[in-house]
């Protein structure tokens, strides 16, 4: 699979920007204030991250003991840019050179057991980390034998001895990558594009309740640090930013996962429809709100804001309202971008497509759902 795939692989590594370490710091956190053994006693394993160069690598060792983790295990695409050339560990100067020859590009494993203070300074670093490793002493730094794609039987090996993937994996291999966590029931919480929710290959895992939104808002992008020399004429001018030298790229992304946070337990606090109608200024400038879709047995909702209390039927709400939502107190029954309803709630359609119609104008990626009480 990893050699039919390699081509794949190497471009996939094009559409591969790094994740900020304040923004994986401020993401687990959320998860360790709802329950503060996440992590504990547990092997996380970062399965498209380059150990030299990764936010992952560099939040998690920092943080094994806080974290009671039991083993952090990272691989990496074959090329890397610096690999084999040098251990920098994100701001420490530590090289590491072939005794003889030029170094060559592999993939690459770190496997971490034990962190401490290596150097005897007084204080735990990544500078001890890199000391370790040197040394393979309790740790691990290894080529790979094959190009680290994380399809490939290798890391597919280390994949099942983990508990938790935690990653930013390339874009154009999400669903595949998801497709393999959910095969192997696996604890994840990855980056993706938000416009991933509505695929065919990740709603059904949405709406089964098998993965939810991150504990960062939905309304927020995220900004990543992009490769040196990346090639980013085909990006919008508004989404590149640069400061102090280093470049940026805002992404509409966002994180997914199966790990429990208390953000997607609380319920919103709804008004009834007549009060909305009244109350609600969103409601009130809006022209569509609560009219019945033509092609949908439903009705729509334009902002989450504005579910009604007292609707007991289907509604069709902004594919936002996932930041929001809660099992407890809604049901979801489809989306309407890849045509994922039940039949039953479809009316005769008139548009090749599945977005739905009020008044003859399209209203784009809906969730369809219902109150949980509707059910009982």
């Amino acid at each position: 699979m990893a050699n039919a795939n390699l081509t794949s692989a190497k471009k996939a590594k094009n559409d591969e920007f790094y994740t900020q370490f304040s923004d994986i710091q401020k993401e687990i956190e959320a998860y360790l204030e709802y329950d503060e053994n996440t992590f504990r006693g547990k092997v996380v394993y970062c399965n498209c991250d380059d150990p030299f160069e990764s936010n992952f690598f560099r939040y998690f060792v920092l943080n094994f003991k806080r974290l009671g983790l039991k083993q952090l295990v990272t691989t990496s695409y074959k090329p890397s840019p610096i690999a084999n050339t040098q251990l920098s560990l994100i701001g420490e100067d530590l090289v590491i050179l072939p005794s003889k020859g030029r170094p060559k590009q592999t993939a690459n494993k770190f496997v971490i057991n034990e962190v401490g203070d290596v150097d005897g300074d007084g204080s735990f670093s990544l500078k001890d980390v890199a000391e370790q490793l040197k040394a393979n002493k309790n740790n691990e730094w290894q080529p790979l034998e094959d190009d680290g794609d994380f399809r490939s039987d290798e890391c597919v090996e280390l994949l099942k001895q983990s508990d938790i993937v935690v990653t930013n994996p390339p874009f154009s291999l999400y669903h595949e990558h998801v497709s393999q966590l959910v095969k192997y029931k696996k604890k994840f919480l990855v980056i993706a594009n938000k416009n991933t929710i509505a695929a065919k290959e990740i709603f059904p895992h949405v709406k089964g309740n098998r993965m939810w939104v991150g504990a960062t808002s939905f309304s927020k992008d995220i900004l990543f640090i992009a490769p040196v020399g990346a090639d980013l004429s085909d990006k919008p001018k508004t989404a590149v930013r640069i400061v102090d030298g280093v470049t940026y790229l805002r992404s509409p992304s966002m994180w997914f996962t199966n790990i429990d946070h208390g953000r997607r337990h609380q319920p919103l606090a709804l008004m009834t429809m007549a009060d909305n109608k009244k109350f609600n200024k969103k409601v009130v400038k809006s022209d569509v709100a609560y009219e019945k879709y033509e092609n949908y047995d439903a009705i729509e909702v334009p902002f989450t804001d504005a579910i009604p209390s007292d609707y007991e039927g289907i509604m069709g709400v902004p594919i936002s309202f996932l930041d929001k939502y809660s099992p407890e107190q809604f049901e979801i029954i489809g989306v309407s971008d890849n045509g994922a309803v039940d039949e039953q709630y479809k009316l005769p359609h008139f548009k090749k497509h599945n977005e739905p119609y009020v008044d003859g104008k399209k209203q784009y990626k809906r969730i369809f759902i219902r109150h949980r009480k509707a059910t009982k």
